[in-house]
This record gives structure tokens, sequence and C-alpha cells, in this order.
């Protein structure tokens, strides 16, 4: 009762801090173990665990001096209207603006200096910036966003980012000039600051020449009226801090399956799943994310048995009417961010269509007038090479698939940010002529099924290799229109299909099927959360078997295999495992995060 009460205190004392700090008595602290957030007046920071150490004390000090700052210096209307479209643009627009408000806090208090610095480090954790060994590697929004807090607060750049940082320092250096200087000048005035910041993306050539940063987002994002019949519903697009975590107010199922959306009974104070009472058979792996554990070379793997695997299409898992409601559930959590999905759909369409289609030789005797040679046509009529070509560049025929991961521990807002992404997905690229597969990977049961039980029969046989029966899941062919496919995806919503996985043998799975595709180009993207888990397996085996595969294969498919490969680790970083990947926390990240990783190897082509 002490420890509780001792942490009661602490939780007041931070909401009377933030209330100072922010000049608002309305502010209301409380903890969360899933993704710090910002409703209105109310702020959820990292619960620092009841013994109050040091460390996530600061931590939690941090998250909410930035949210009180924030609310005291930041004018979030004014920021909507300024924002680029583009969806790396924004990026780096929204961390220099939070790099100002915390600098103005830093600025004044060093006790809130120190703080800030704690929760960077902690967001830089989960950063790519960390584990960067090229500079294409180096988020530019982090990238800018350390330099500009080095230049306002003196503060050095923290250890961990150091290396990834110099990796794109000097040719931040040399495009943005003294753009810093001028910046330092504006700190207290916002939209004097905002304009700035959209000189320094031109400068870095972030936004073109011709931008508007002052109307209305919403603005040249219309839809082309090619998906009228999919989005006649689409809402208003709410500013961006209405749809923090937009995930939290999902509407649940009307039979009462409704504790998949429940907020706080998901994930433990680690950030890991809590299993819960109501589901099959009582029970839940919880996704490790353990440190990985080195292996002979000579470890070799394999299954016990086959013979009980299978490779199902959605439909044959549940009839049609259960899958009908199973997607109007899905749509349901969809509604709230259909306005970002048109937008987004919409960028990453142009973005895709203009590297297919655009490319222009300057300087030729015929063509097209130059309109930037405008004036050595008026000065010299005569001269030649004032004109362009429009030529067309070469695209190759793609293909990408999807493999989501369908296990217990992505139960809840995680298979739901899963399903969003494939959906979105799936419509945009078909949109941009890209086909797209849609896979999932669970096991048929719990405590290795048939396979373990074969395997009991046969007298336990020692190192009996993977032991279970496995679960593939067909959602959309790459052939198949999405319009056809779309109500398979509500079946991620279904109380007992997600259950345990085996990361290294899905992704062998989804591989095979994409280098039998006739496209030029397969690109293969991981939707997961961590380690693959088998209790039944790696009860019987050595430490780290199932983990030991998923790297021989990750480092085959990357090295040697033409299919090209990324991951979205979903509320986990799944980085320590495929060499290209990124993590987010919520729907709102998984936008830009898409448009960055996709556009991002199309461009590489």
């Amino acid at each position: 009762m002490a420890e509780e009460s001792k942490l009661d205190r602490f939780r007041n004392a931070l909401t009377g801090t933030a209330r100072a700090v922010a000049e608002n008595a309305e502010i209301e602290v409380s903890w969360t173990s899933d993704t710090p957030a910002q409703v209105g007046h109310s702020v959820r920071v990292p619960m620092p665990g009841r013994k109050l150490e040091a460390g996530p004390v600061a931590i939690a000090r941090g998250v909410a001096d930035s949210f009180a700052l924030k609310q005291r210096h930041h004018d979030s209307a004014l920021h909507n209207r300024m924002r680029p479209s583009d969806a790396l643009a924004r990026q780096a627009f929204d961390a220099v603006e939070q790099v100002r408000w915390e600098a103005i806090g830093a600025r004044a208090m060093s006790g809130t200096r120190a703080n800030l610095a704690a929760a960077l480090d902690k967001r830089l954790a989960a950063d790519s910036i960390v584990r960067a060994e090229r500079a294409e590697d180096v988020p530019v929004a982090t990238a800018l966003a350390l330099m500009l807090r080095e230049h306002l607060t003196g503060e050095a750049v923290p250890e961990a980012a150091k290396d990834g940082l110099d990796l794109r320092r000097e040719a931040i250096r040399s495009a943005i000039g003294d753009d810093f200087d001028t910046l330092a000048g504006a700190i207290t005035d916002q939209r004097a600051f905002q304009k700035l910041s959209l000189d320094m993306l031109r400068h870095l050539e972030m936004v073109e020449s011709e931008a508007q940063p002052d109307l209305p987002e919403d603005e040249g994002d219309e839809d082309d009226g090619s998906e009228s019949e999919q989005d006649e519903d689409t809402p208003e697009e709410q500013p961006s801090d209405q749809q923090q975590n937009p995930l939290d107010a999902a509407a649940q199922p009307e039979d009462g399956e409704g504790e998949d959306g429940e907020d706080d009974g998901e994930f433990d104070a680690d950030g890991d799943f809590d299993p819960g009472e109501g589901d099959e058979e009582g029970m839940m792996p919880v996704r490790p994310n353990r440190p990985w554990t080195e292996l002979p070379e000579d470890f070799d793997y394999k299954a016990f048995t086959t013979d009980f695997d299978e490779i199902t299409g959605a439909s044959e898992l549940c009839d049609e009417e259960e899958l009908t409601r199973l997607r109007t559930y899905l749509d349901a959590q969809l509604k709230g961010l259909q306005g970002v999905v048109t937008k987004l759909a919409n960028r990453l369409q142009r973005r895709l269509m203009a590297q297919q289609n655009r490319s222009w030789d300057f300087d030729q005797e015929e063509g097209l007038l130059d309109a930037a040679r405008l004036a050595r046509v008026v000065v010299s009529p005569g001269s030649s090479l004032s004109y362009k070509m429009e030529r067309d560049q070469e695209f190759k025929d793609t293909v990408v698939t999807l493999l989501i991961d369908n296990s217990g521990s992505m139960r809840g807002r995680p298979i739901s940010i899963a399903a969003i992404s494939a959906d979105v997905l799936a419509r945009t690229l078909e949109r941009c002529g890209v086909k797209t597969e849609i896979l999932g990977f669970t096991t048929r049961a719990w405590k290795g099924g048939q396979s373990r039980e074969q395997w009991l029969s046969k007298g336990k046989p020692e190192t009996p290799g993977r032991l279970n029966d496995l679960r593939h899941i067909v959602y959309k062919q790459a052939d198949e229109p999405w319009r056809r496919a779309r109500r398979n995806l509500g079946l991620m919503m279904r109380e007992g299909l997600l259950k345990e996985n085996i990361d290294g043998e899905a992704l062998m799975w989804a591989h095979s099927r994409l280098l039998a595709r006739p496209e030029d180009r397969r690109i293969l993207m991981v939707i997961s959360d961590g380690a693959p888990v088998d209790d039944s397996t790696l009860s019987v085996n050595s430490a780290g078997y199932l983990e030991a595969h998923l790297r021989r294969v990750i480092e085959w498919i990357e090295k040697k295999s033409p299919v090209e490969l990324m991951a979205i680790g979903i509320g986990h970083d799944v980085t320590r495992y495929y060499r290209r990947a990124v993590t987010i926390m919520d729907a709102e990240q998984l936008g830009g995060t898409m448009i960055e990783q996709l556009a991002g190897l199309f461009e590489g082509d």
C-alpha cells in the first residue's frame, strides 16, 4: 500500500508541475503502458514502475514536460494549416516544431532540460538512426531535429545517435546554410518559425518551391473519383492532435466480442501482451523479444512432421455471413481514419506514378520551351538549348507481398493496425498498377496440436524440431482485385484465429510464392511485432531454436535472393532481425512509414 501511495503522490506532483508549466489548470496526467499521448487536456505518460527508479521517473517527467510545453507554446490549428503535403516533409516539419517548444522549456528550466533529454533517449531507442550503417538509413526528420536541438539548446547529441547523425550531418549542413541561426531568432514566434522551417525544407529539397503552406490541408488531396464506392462515407479529416491513437475509440463488435479493443488490458508494464482469461484453452504466448542467443554453426532446423500443416484461403475458415460481419467490424475501426486513408492513398499514388512517368531532358535544341530559360530567350532569341523534352522512365513490373503476423500477441490494436495497413496498401498499389498479395501466418492450435500428439505417441524423441501445425492464410492473391478480396481481411478480427507464430517457415513460404511470380521486381514486406513464439517447439528444443531459423532465412533472402525484404514492427523493434525495418506504434505513424519505405524502394530502382 505504501508503494501505491508513493506512486499516486508522484502522479499528483507530475500533474501539478504540468499544469504550472502549461499554465493550464485543467491538465490531468495518467499512466500508460502504451504509446504516450495527449488527448485534449489529458496526458498519458509512461508508467515509471512502483519502485520509482530514477531512469523511468525522468522519462515520465520528460514526456509530461514536453506535452505541457506543447500546450503552452504550440498552436495546433496553425501548425496543421502550414504543414507540407509530402509525408517525409511533414515528419521533418513536425519534428522541428517539437524541438522548438521543447527548446523554449529547456532554455528556461534546467530540470526540464534534463527530463526532456531522458525522454529523447527513450524515443531514440526505437529510431533507426541508432542502428544506421549508411546515410540513406538515417531518417532525415530525426537527424534534422537532433542538429537543431544541438544548435538551440547547446545540448550534445545523445551518444546512441552520434554515429548515425554523422552520416547525414555534413549533407544537411551544406544544404541549409545558416537556416538554424534564423530559426533561433524566431523561436518564440510559431508562425515565423514555421515559415522559416518551410524555407529550410525547401533548401533540403523536401518541399517544392511553390509550396502553399497557408492553404487548408485537405485542398489538393481530393479523391479522383476512382474510390467513390469504397470511400463514400469518408468523414472530414480531423486535426492531427485529435487523431492521436485513433484506434482507442474504435467501435466494438455488436455481439460482445469487444475485449480486443480495450485499451489498458492488452499490454503489461513492459509492453508485452497480457493473456487475459477468455481465450481458447486459457493460453496466450507472451512476446519475449529476448536478446539473441548465439548457437553453433552446425545448428540445423527441421519439422517433426508436416502432415498437419495447411495453406488455406480466408473464406475457407469461416462462412460468408461471419466474414461480412468481421469486415463490418474492421470498417468500424477504419471509419475514424478514412480521411487519412484516402489522402495517404492519393499521396502515395502520386509519388509512385510520378516516378513511373515523369522525367525531363533539359538544355535541348528542340522540344517544349523551358520556363526556367525565359530570360535567356528574351535576351538572346536566337540562342539554342532553351528547350526541354519529356522522356519515359523505365519502371519495372512489380509485385508486393504483405506477410502479416497472425499470432496471439498481435491481438487487439496491433492486428487492427496490420489489417488497416494491408487494406490501405492493397487498394493504393492497385491504383498504381502494382500487384499486391496479402498473406498471414499462425498455427492451427495451441500446445502443438496434432504434431505434438504424434510426437508423444512415438515416445517423445529428443530434439524433434518444429512441433506444431502451421496455418498459412491467403487473404488476397496477387492477381485478385482488391474489391473481391477486401472482405477477407476481416478474418483477422476473428476471435480464436490468432495463436502462435513460426516466422522463419512463413517467410520461406511467402518467398517461394514471390519467386514463382513473373514480375521483374518482387518486394516482401513483413508486418510483425517481434520474435517467433511457439511454446510446444521451444519446450523440447534448444533455446532460441525458432529465432536461429528466422535469422538464417532473413540473412539468405537479404544477401542472395532477388526478393527485396523489409519489415514494419508494430509496437516492438524488429531491426535486430531485419536490415531494413521500421517501428510504428499507432495508425497515425503508419501512413508516413508506408510512404517513406515504399517510395524509397521505388526511388532506389
